[in-house]
């Protein structure tokens, strides 16, 4: 599918003027001297961005969903982590993936909602980030990040179903993001990704010859894969010349990976910030960052056991305690990460304004590893906020809806994604973001 389906750069500054060639173009990432440097021209739209935070042990939903439904909520225990940002935010409870169990293995359903690995299907789908990468990623150097405490496992899938290995260290992300390449090892990138272009090339000129002498259900299928070659072919143009692009520069110092991996909190608050830099220097617009789960004890006052043990509590009080302080932490660092983008400003506006954040889990019972009623925080962007919207316990609501809303809140003119069933029900949109 055409990009130019979501994009109309005509009305704002020709950003694509310079890396034209080829009948391939590419623009440059939203600059606020772009507002100064053509004062006569309306200001580029400010870049919309995504980042989904997925939890390998969940939450403990009583500590986590208020009691009472709508606005004039009271704060429940983990919410009073974050109670200055109150509407800034909206909690969901009574919401699951329609027909996706499996315990742990449901992982790989949290960002597709495909029941990929339980008894259902066998083969994954695109997850909800790749979907927007695909569709609206070509605006940054990089399409999307994805990001794990611990590990290189991830929820992030390809349209063909294979998983996206995560990176977990800071460090090289740092590095990835904003230390240059040698001048040699561009220069290696670019001819890699022309000579991708030159095949892509052939292939494309081999299929059209084929076409004559198919017939027409052929020629559609046919017409499928060109669209997918020649989405390639722009991409590989893009990679060429982001190739021999300077890297931003940040006044920060290459960060120190935590060696103590069971330093749960602390490992999050670091890639936080690494999220935030990205987002900042607009060198991606779509992030996922697994938490899964540490096996042993996280260094916290009044955390004596290991972590994924405190998850199968089996309702032992001790455990619940311990448990909380853990969860208690997580929502903390989460409410940093908000508090920081809405301090962070963009063209007149909190960068939190222009980034919706996602907090799920596939467990919404560690214990028991029932994957029903998911824990789900959601912030930030133009939805309003500042609200509980607390659907059936027993006959979940299906999640696969707020990523239709999330989605077109995006400017994305989609109408469902796998299993849903429309848009979110009373999640309403401060303005048209379409």
């Amino acid at each position: 599918m055409s990009q130019s389906i979501f994009f109309n750069l005509g009305r704002s500054i020709n950003r694509r003027t310079i890396l034209r060639g080829a009948g391939v173009s590419m623009a440059l990432p939203w600059l606020t001297a772009m507002e100064r440097a053509c004062a006569s021209t309306p200001a580029p739209k400010q870049p919309k961005r995504f980042v989904a935070m997925t939890l390998g042990l969940g939450l403990i939903g009583d500590n986590l969903n208020p009691q009472q439904a709508g606005s004039n909520y009271e704060l429940s225990p983990y919410l009073q982590e974050v109670a200055g940002l109150k509407d800034r935010f909206t909690v969901i409870s009574g919401t699951s993936h329609p027909e996706v169990g499996g315990g742990h293995r449901a992982e790989a359903s949290i960002l597709t909602a495909n029941p990929a690995g339980a008894s259902g299907k066998a083969r994954n789908t695109i997850s909800l980030d790749q979907y927007m990468a695909k569709y609206l990623g070509a605006e940054t150097r990089y399409p999307s990040l994805v990001l794990s405490s611990s590990g290189s496992d991830s929820p992030s899938y390809t349209e063909s179903g294979a998983m996206i290995p995560a990176e977990d260290s800071p460090s090289k992300l740092f590095r990835q993001l904003f230390i240059n390449d040698s001048a040699t090892d561009r220069k290696q990138q670019a001819e890699r990704a022309i000579q991708g272009q030159s095949i892509m090339d052939l292939v494309a000129e081999d299929t059209k010859r084929l076409s004559r002498k198919l017939g027409a259900g052929d020629k559609q299928r046919l017409d499928s894969y060109l669209t997918s070659v020649r989405d390639l072919e722009n991409r590989l143009a893009e990679s060429e010349a982001w190739a021999n692009r300077p890297k931003p520069q940040v006044d920060m110092p290459i960060p120190k990976d935590i060696g103590d991996r069971n330093d749960f909190i602390g490992r999050q608050r670091l890639m936080n910030d690494m999220i935030r830099l990205a987002f900042q220097t607009d060198s991606t617009r779509f992030v996922t960052y697994h938490l899964g789960g540490s096996g042993g004890v996280v260094p916290l006052p009044g955390v004596t056991e290991g972590y994924h043990g405190l998850s199968h509590h089996g309702l032992d009080e001790e455990k619940l305690d311990q448990l909380a302080i853990v969860e208690k932490g997580i929502i903390s660092a989460w409410g940093q990460f908000l508090g920081e983008l809405n301090g962070i400003e963009e063209q007149g506006r909190p960068l939190l304004d222009q980034t919706t954040v996602f907090l799920t889990s596939n467990l919404g019972n560690s214990s028991n590893h029932s994957n029903k009623n998911m824990p789900v925080l959601l912030a930030g962007g133009e939805f309003k906020h500042g609200q509980h919207l607390a659907f059936d316990q027993k006959n979940n609501y299906p999640l696969p809806n707020l990523y239709v809303s999330i989605l077109q809140q995006l400017g994305m003119p989609v109408g469902e994604f796998f299993s849903s069933t429309g848009t979110m029900k009373d999640l309403d949109w401060k303005q048209s973001s379409v």
